[in-house]
Formats: structure tokens, sequence, C-alpha cells
């Protein structure tokens, strides 16, 4: 087996001055910083009074889980002789909070939308989406199950 290490930086920025001395005194902003990466700026839920503009712990989750799966996707669609000349997804992720605040993710479906050249097997191509779940670093790690709904266009 081999170990992979991954770091981050994370930056609280919401103080405005007096730190956390009262609940609303404060803003649920951060920042993300990876060395020679770009700086995300994020924040909490706006259901929870983060920042609507910005990016929240839920976003980045799902934007991982789908990210892991289009790159899985694209390399095993690459060994089937599937040429892929576009892929989007809108991936949708549902929460529950229960009494007391505590949250967590139940489920996601991913939604990739899926060109392929003329002559791509249909059917090796949706399979594929069902054999990511070995691979993906990022599926293999959440608690929760996680739906494909694919669709194909022929160019």
């Amino acid at each position: 087996m081999k170990n992979h290490a991954y770091s981050t930086h994370i930056r609280w920025t919401g103080n405005t001055g007096q730190g956390t001395a009262s609940y609303r005194g404060y803003t649920r902003n951060w920042e993300i910083a990876v060395p020679g990466k770009p700086v995300i700026a994020c924040s909490n839920d706006p259901l929870l009074g983060g920042d609507p503009r910005l990016m929240n712990p839920e976003d980045l989750l799902l934007s991982a889980l789908s990210s892991c799966h289009m790159l899985w996707y694209l390399h095993l669609a690459s060994e089937a002789g599937i040429i892929v000349t576009a892929y989007e997804d809108t991936p949708e992720g549902m929460g529950e909070v229960a009494t007391g605040g505590a949250g967590r993710f139940v489920s996601a479906t991913l939604r990739p939308s899926i060109t392929v050249k003329p002559g791509a097997d249909l059917d090796r191509a949706e399979a594929i989406h069902h054999d990511i779940h070995n691979h993906c670093f990022i599926a293999r790690s959440v608690a929760f199950p996680v739906k494909i709904a694919p669709r194909f266009t022929v160019e």
C-alpha cells in the first residue's frame, strides 16, 4: 500500500475586532491556502450565518466528490476506448440537521452530462460510473450513499 500525504492551511478571517466575545460579533469567514495555489475565500452555510457569495464546507465536499468522480471517469473511459469530449456535472447533496444543530450529509446524487464521440459503447460508458466508487479517494471516504444519474450526448 502506498500512502499519499495532503496538507492545507486554514485561517479564520472573521474577527471583526472583538474576536468571539459574542456569537453575532464575528463572521464565519476563513481562507484555505495551499502553498503554490490560489487562496480560496470561504464562509459558513448562509443558513448558519455565512456569506452566501463564498464557498462553504458543504459546497467544497460536494465539489470534491464530483471532481474526483469526473477525473476517474475520464481515466477509465480513456482506458475503455471511449472518447469523451465534454463533461459537466451538477451534483446535489442532501443534508439533515438533528436537534441540537449537528448536521450531516445523508446522500448525494451526481448528474454528469457527458459528450462522447460517435461509435462509443454507451452501455460501457454507463457501466464505468458504477466502478468509480472502487477507485475515487473521496467517494471511498464518505459515509453516505452516492447515486449516479449520467446523461450522454453523442457528438
